[in-house]
Parts: C-alpha cells; structure tokens; sequence
C-alpha cells in the first residue's frame, strides 16, 4: 500500500471512528482523562504523598478541589497521579491476554485435529474457574504488585480471545488465498500469521479496547481486598480501599476515584463501539 493510500485510509478511518456521537464523547472523554493523569501531577502545587494533617478529611473547598484524605493528602493530586496506573494496569494486561489469545486462537483454527482440541478442551478446563477468583488465587499466590496484578488480569481473560479467534480462523481457512498460499508450500508460519492473523484480527482489536474496561475495573476490586496496588502508591481502587472505613462521614473519599473509574469505563465502552462500527467493512462508502 502507497503512502497516499495509507493517508487516505487513516484519514476515513478516523472519519467512521469518529461519525457518531457516542465515539466522539468516548474519545474525547478518554484523551482528556489520559493527558489529565499523564500532565496533571505536574501542574498540581501538592505532592503526591505531602501529608498535612492539619487538612485531615478536609471537604472540596477552593485548596482542595477534591477534598484531603485521613491523612490530609490533596485527592485530585493523588486521582490524577493513580490514574496512570490504572489505565496502565488495563492496557498492559488487555493487551497481554489478546496477543495469547489471538496466539492460541490461531494456532488451535488452523490446524484443527488433535492440536484443535487440546487447545480448546484446556480453555473450557480453564474458563470454567470464574475470572474473578481466578485473579484473586494468582494475586494471593504471587503476592501483590503492579506485576502480579497484570499476570493475574491477563491469565484470567485469555479463553475468551482464544474461542473469538479460532472461531475467525475456521471462517477464513478454507477461502481461496489460504488453499493458494498451501498450495505453492507456503510455511504454515507464513500461512497463519501473514495471511491469516490481518483478516481475522478486527474482532480482537475491538474486544481488547472495551476489555481494558474490565480490566481497570478488576484491578481496582484486587486493590480493594488489599491483592492489587498496595499503599501509598494511589491507585484508583486502592484509593477506594482507603475510604471505605470513612465512608458515612467522609463519602468525598469514595465519591471520586469511583467516578474516575465509571468515567474511564463509559469512554472505553463508547469508543469500542465507535471502533466496531469503523472497522465494519459493510459499512465503508
């Protein structure tokens, strides 16, 4: 493809990407939450960990737009600081899981036969574990941290990209440019990951952005019960762990790293239909 044609593309993707409301709120949305958190820390005049107790539970006042928490640290300084974690927490792990799963997923479609259901009879062996107590058995193994987080997000989710997968590759095994690839003794490498993994992929690519919303979502419930990001690093669920005890007198504490979770959910969840619509072929001029 000519570098015009590329422009050209990008250009009409970003146009369908972009037609509905839905996907302009979400991408908007999303962009102002990642320059917030990437750049907020540093326009703030309070540190992350700058204890002041004279400001223990102060309320939102015009100091503090956000309030102070039990141990008078600035709220939307440690909101914005926690963010990067948070969204780096559900990119790295979503990404993890969909580059197994697409792995496993091809491998399992195109070769089918005994390889097919091993693969698969393990991913119903595995998916029948419920992906959240799967997390907390891996956290609880491994111990917490930002590592043992993300191996513990992504082992629970790979099953899912795995069956989408698989389910693309038998659609796409049988077509013409497959049997004209085996036919000139193309490498099944070649085969699967150059000719294969470009037509089957578009599911996977859609399926990975509205995930990483579920992924931020339980890695703030693994902080929550104390298996995710630990203290005093100001990770959105553990900076609701943090609150819950004060949560009758002080509900500020909980009100706003809940809300930066909704809004980062509802943002993914309204660009990843936004996507799905633009990688739709049916629905290109």
């Amino acid at each position: 493809m000519k570098k015009t044609e590329k422009t050209t593309y990008s250009l009409d993707f970003m146009r369908r990407l972009l037609k509905g409301w839905s996907s302009r709120l979400g991408f908007i949305l999303l962009a102002l939450i990642i320059l917030l958190c990437l750049f907020g820390p540093f326009l703030s005049p309070y540190g992350v960990n700058d204890i002041d107790l004279q400001n223990m539970y102060t309320g939102p006042c015009t100091a503090h737009w956000f309030g102070c928490d039990a141990m008078g640290r600035d709220i939307l300084t440690r909101l914005l600081y926690g963010g990067r974690y948070s969204l780096l927490l559900g990119l790295s792990s979503a990404l993890l899981a969909a580059v197994l799963g697409i792995i496993f997923g091809v491998v399992a479609g195109y070769f089918g036969g005994k390889i097919e259901s091993f693969i698969m009879r393990f991913m119903d062996i595995w998916s029948a574990l419920p992906g959240m107590l799967l997390c907390i058995m891996i956290s609880a193994f491994m111990g917490a941290g930002f590592f043992a987080t993300v191996i513990a997000l992504t082992v629970g989710n790979i099953p899912g990209g795995v069956r989408m997968t698989r389910g693309q590759v038998l659609a796409e095994r049988k077509k013409e440019y497959i049997e004209a690839a085996e036919s000139i003794n193309g490498s099944k490498m070649a085969i699967m990951f150059r000719h294969l993994l470009p037509n089957v992929v578009q599911p996977m690519i859609i399926i990975t952005t509205m995930s990483i919303g579920s992924m931020i979502t339980m890695a703030a419930s693994l902080s929550y019960i104390g298996l995710g990001i630990q203290p005093p690093t100001p990770e959105w669920g553990a900076m609701l762990a943090d609150g819950r005890v004060y949560i009758r007198n002080y509900p500020f504490l909980i009100t706003f790293p809940g809300l930066a979770i909704a809004l980062t959910v509802l943002a993914l969840n309204l660009l990843g239909d936004g996507l799905r619509d633009a990688l739709d072929p049916k629905l290109r001029d």
